[in-house]
């Protein structure tokens, strides 16, 4: 169905191709999986599917590339939208229309479907996605998740040969990225769709692929093979597989129910052991109480554990936000200490990103108080409040407006008032390889992420905030991230995270705060809330249970 003969592609101004060598072949009816460090080319690959390379992008390709017999080079994205539905890393970029309906029915309506026959495609599409409830709802209003839903849902509405998705669970909570890729293996088994698809989260992804195509690094050739041979030899692979490497399990597992079966020796070895305890404490002090007008288990959680008081760095009292008729936040109580990280975790549009944008002064409370660093966000002037707080966002392009890296670094060291180099040092100890003039637009979405958290961190703020930070990262980058997190963290900075990536949360958060519908249900030590949590315990949990262990680096540390 899609094939790659000797395919090579250079962008204007590169001194060497983006990728080269790439020759292989996706069956008709497959899950073929494409995996790889960050920058290594592999959204290149997927658009040199759809014809965006070289028709849209740019650049020479060299080679030939097949979609159902059509020849990429002579036809245009266009002519093969009937083909190849395409689903980039940023759903933004492809939205034409205002609401959910008509942007499912937009696709269809292109290419001149029968008004009976896109009625049927879209309300099918809701159901599949989980999308009906939102079904009149501006997309303008949708939390990241759910617009990566319905990003999916607008290609799927077509019922296009080809699926290429590129991180397509990265902005979904676990749950909603089981159905998505649930849905993705029914099109694939049920009705012999073909699917590309790119991701970092590998332990999401990983036991869905027919085979996986591994980019090792920029300018090599790719390696192509069944999941188990391929981890094997990859430098990027999920806990899982790094846990099987540590315990010397052969074959690897790829899943979790694997991965128990191997596990009782392990388990033996652990027992009587506990993983070395978190640096910085989770208690805060508790509100003083309220008469609560709900049900017992509809009440706004309260923290109880009789913690001493300390400094806060930042302080939500009885928040309450709406967005017209939406009531985005409930009753929010939440306190952050220095050298404290806290992760924000819940469904999509549980109101994570509406809890940081109040945090930062981008949102206005309807009703109750937040406090940053004793000021209040939204009444303070844009110098004095980058000072105390700052903010990387979903979509990191927002922080970025030079035309170069390093015009980026300069700019953001001159208005944080640090030393000449302070950005682009943090960008190169994040993301190395990324030189000073490349354009931003140019980078991938993890350098991109990369760039932003490096301009926010040049001016030290005590507190940072961090929306979806691993979105686009290997798990090499992710690395790296916790490392300068964890420093900041030792250095009295307070984190506060929005994330759906639980093996984020398990790695670096002192706490956990769990939302839902807009109101705290959790709050207490990562260990306690999510090794109880089936949606969200980290693949050590599931695998070590009932031990306690979160991460490989906890059990590595234990066994040596």
């Amino acid at each position: 169905m899609i094939r790659f003969e000797k395919v090579a592609v250079t962008y204007e101004g590169a001194a060497e191709p983006t990728v080269r060598d790439v020759d292989f072949e996706v069956p008709e009816g497959e899950l073929v999986l494409l995996v790889g460090p960050s920058g290594v080319g592999k959204s290149t690959v997927l658009n040199a599917v759809c014809g965006l390379v070289p028709h849209f992008t740019g650049g020479t390709l060299s080679g030939r590339v097949t979609v159902a017999g059509r020849d990429t080079r002579t036809h245009r994205p266009r002519e093969l939208a009937d083909v190849v539905g395409t689903v980039g890393q940023d759903p933004l970029a492809h939205f034409v229309t205002d609401t959910v309906e008509d942007e499912l029915a937009y696709g269809m309506e292109s290419l001149g479907l029968a008004p009976e026959v896109m009625r049927r495609r879209v309300e099918e599409t809701l159901d599949l996605l989980g999308l009906a409830d939102l079904r009149e709802r501006p997309i303008a209003t949708l939390s990241g998740g759910q617009r990566q839903r319905v990003a999916i849902g607008s290609v799927l509405t077509p019922h296009p040969r080809v699926l290429v998705l590129d991180e397509p669970t990265s902005a979904l909570d676990p749950a909603a990225a089981e159905e998505v890729l649930a849905v993705l293996q029914r099109l694939v088994h049920d009705l012999g769709t073909t699917v590309l698809l790119a991701e970092h989260r590998l332990e999401r992804v990983i036991q869905y692929a027919d085979r996986v195509v591994l980019l090792p690094a920029p300018g090599e050739a790719p390696l192509t093979g069944t999941p188990a041979e391929i981890m094997a030899v990859s430098p990027v692979y999920p806990p899982v597989v790094e846990l099987g490497r540590l315990a010397d399990w052969s074959p690897l597992p790829l899943t979790v129910r694997d991965a128990r079966r191997r596990a009782p020796e392990l388990r033996e070895r652990l027992a009587g052991r506990e993983p070395c305890a978190r640096t910085a404490e989770a208690g805060t002090p508790p509100p003083a109480p309220r008469s609560p007008a709900l049900p017992f288990y509809r009440r706004p959680f309260r923290r109880t554990d009789g913690s001493p008081t300390a400094p806060q760095v930042a302080e939500v009292h009885d928040l309450v936000v709406r967005r017209g008729r939406i009531r985005a936040l409930s009753g929010v109580d939440l306190t952050v200490r220095p050298g404290e990280t806290v992760a924000l975790m819940g469904r999509n549009g549980a109101g994570k990103s509406t809890l940081l944008g109040s945090l930062v002064g981008l949102v206005e409370p309807t009703a109750g108080a937040v406090r940053v660093g004793g000021a209040v966000p939204h009444r303070i002037t844009p110098r004095e409040l980058v000072q105390k707080v700052g903010l990387v966002p979903q979509e990191p392009r927002d922080l970025l407006y030079a035309d170069t890296v390093a015009a980026e670094c300069a700019a953001a060291d001159r208005d944080a008032g640090a030393e000449p180099g302070t950005c682009r040092a943090l960008v190169s100890g994040l993301l190395p390889g990324i030189t000073d003039d490349t354009h931003p637009r140019d980078l991938s979405e993890g350098q991109r992420l990369a760039l932003a958290l490096a301009v926010v961190l040049t001016a030290r703020p005590p507190l940072l905030l961090l929306d979806e930070p691993t979105r686009g990262l290997d798990y090499a980058a992710k690395a790296r991230l916790v490392t300068v997190l964890r420093g900041l963290a030792a250095e009295g900075h307070a984190i506060v995270l929005a994330t759906h990536d639980v093996e984020l949360a398990a790695e670096i958060a002192h706490r956990v705060v769990l939302l839902a519908d807009g109101e705290v249900i959790a709050d207490g030590p990562t260990a306690d809330i999510v090794v109880s949590s089936p949606s969200f315990a980290p693949q050590v949990t599931k695998i070590l249970a009932p031990q306690p262990w979160l991460t490989v680096t906890e059990v590595r540390k234990v066994l040596s």
